[in-house]
């Protein structure tokens, strides 16, 4: 069974609830946008591809929802659901461009059922092409692996980070499919677990050797020669080649160089963030409840001050090579990221 970790059906959209994972595979069903934002935000759905699919379809429940018969009418609402959905997340670039495609579509229709009837087929259209793209990015990075090597990799970059197949699992699932013998080690990645509960649980699931270490082994697993690559996925890159994921990442590609270890980056081209700098990037933080404690089980005293980012910044030195749809971008990252686009 291939995992769909959000899907249209009959006008509501369909998704894995993600905080009940590894215990249970449930599914959760919304017709009101209002739900879809509260899953983005509440981490029922979480990794960039998804949210960015996730924001589409939550605007076309929004489109559904309107009771209005203008044209102008039927943009405002939509107007007003875009900015609700966006606010959910503000790191992650897919959701950005997964609101910015539809409100274009929306724009041009020239009818209220146009307008309605387009933008569902263009959110139902950019879920498929999230599968089909991420099959491109794994074809892509499996040939930078090796028979028998094992592959690090950090937070969780699969099928339930995107609609279907995944970018970093992606690119193991891929590099198994071509035939070649893989292990994975997965970092649990604290403080919200997503390798421990969610890609160990899918590559588990595809039948793929994994083993779970802490964060705290990274440096143990490299220094033992239990690793051969890294790849990470990616919630938002620079044109620069600045790497924007999931708290933990600089650490690994840190460690990574130290031990002379390739660290890949697998991200689409929606990911990419063409005009923002370094320092313009709005890190989320995160509520501490994250840290004091695990479900309900507290582990810090009352009342201590808790840093929670959700995402850290890997820069492009430390960064091997970034794995798209369109090929494989190298250093200097300016020039082969322009390249790619030129390629799109």
């Amino acid at each position: 069974m291939e995992l769909r970790t959000v899907e249209w059906k009959n006008d509501s959209v369909v998704m894995i609830d993600q905080t009940k994972l590894p215990n249970e595979l449930v599914f959760v069903k919304y017709t009101d946008f209002n739900d879809v934002a509260t899953a983005i935000r509440t981490l029922v759905v979480r990794g960039a591809p998804a949210i960015g699919v996730s924001g589409a379809f939550g605007m076309a429940l929004a489109v559904l929802q309107s009771s209005s018969e203008t044209l102008e009418g039927l943009l405002s609402d939509l107007k007003n659901a875009k900015k609700i959905l966006f606010e959910t997340r503000p790191t992650a670039v897919n959701l950005s461009w997964g609101l910015e495609t539809i409100m274009k579509v929306a724009k041009q229709g020239k009818t209220v059922s146009e307008i309605r009837n387009t933008v569902i087929a263009k959110a139902k259209q950019m879920a498929e092409e999230d599968i089909n793209t991420n099959k491109k990015i794994g074809k892509n990075g499996a040939e930078l692996f090796q028979d028998d090597d094992t592959i690090m990799t950090h937070c969780n970059a699969g099928a339930l980070a995107t609609v279907g197949y995944g970018t970093a699992l992606g690119v193991i699932r891929a590099t198994k499919e071509s035939g070649k013998n893989i292990k994975v080690i997965a970092t649990e990645t604290r403080p919200v677990q997503q390798g421990s509960r969610l890609t160990a649980f899918e590559l588990k699931h595809d039948n793929i050797d994994v083993s779970l270490i802490p964060d705290t082994a990274v440096g143990y697993t490299m220094a033992n020669g239990l690793v051969n690559g890294v790849v990470v996925g990616a919630d938002r890159i620079l044109q620069t080649g600045h790497v924007f994921n999931k708290i933990g990442t600089y650490q690994v590609a840190t460690m990574a160089k130290q031990h002379n270890i390739p660290f890949y980056v697998a991200a689409p081209l929606s990911t990419f963030d063409l005009e923002s700098r370094p320092e313009d990037v709005i890190i989320e933080q995160r509520k501490p409840s994250e840290v004091t404690g695990i479900g309900d089980k507290k582990t810090a005293p009352d009342g201590i001050d808790v840093i929670n980012p959700a995402f850290d910044m890997t820069p492009p030195g430390l960064i091997s090579g970034i794995i798209t749809e369109n090929g494989i971008a190298k250093p200097p990252y300016e020039d082969s990221i322009k390249k790619l686009f030129k390629a799109n």
